[in-house]
């Protein structure tokens, strides 16, 4: 799926300095967890601190962490993402991307997300770290674009993952 320009610039979606938090974020995280390594995180720290700055980077990763260690833990399946700086999305990227715009637009994207994200009996858990991390992002001016349900529907129904050129 090719994406056009935001706001006149050859910029992507993957681009955009909110979503680039979020995916390589959960990336750099979700690979923290499942190597024992601790470099992924360095990447993240380096990734936010550049962007944010050391304050606004502390508190936002302080965030990231909590919500994909609660995921982590809440997950209705095993997580998967792609590798570093891929331009492609997996089911769980895209989940995860669409729960937390959905979050901070105030839209029911967030509860389609959550619904497919979490086992039931901790959709709560899920949402509560979800809602800390996006209103962080928001309090840093990092306002994710909205993410339509007819979108998130679409790529439940996908099996293989989606280009963003």
């Amino acid at each position: 799926m090719a994406l056009s320009p935001f706001n006149g610039s050859n910029q992507t979606y993957l681009e955009r300095t909110p979503e680039k938090l979020v995916v390589e974020g959960y990336r750099y995280w979700t690979s923290g967890f499942d190597t024992g390594s601790i470099q992924p995180w360095e990447l993240a720290w380096d990734l936010y601190n550049k962007i944010l700055g050391p304050d606004d980077a502390g508190q936002a990763v302080t965030a990231l962490s909590g919500f994909v260690r609660t995921l982590k833990t809440c997950a209705a399946c095993p997580l998967r993402s792609f590798p570093f700086q891929s331009r492609h999305l997996c089911i769980e990227e895209c989940l995860t991307i669409g729960l937390l715009a959905g979050v901070q637009n105030g839209d029911d994207a967030a509860e389609l997300c959550l619904q497919h994200l979490s086992c039931p009996q901790r959709c709560h858990q899920v949402e509560a770290a979800a809602q800390v991390f996006g209103k962080t992002l928001l309090q840093l001016n990092q306002r994710l674009l909205p993410v339509p349900c007819h979108v998130i529907n679409d790529v439940l129904k996908r099996q293989n993952p989606i280009r963003l050129h």
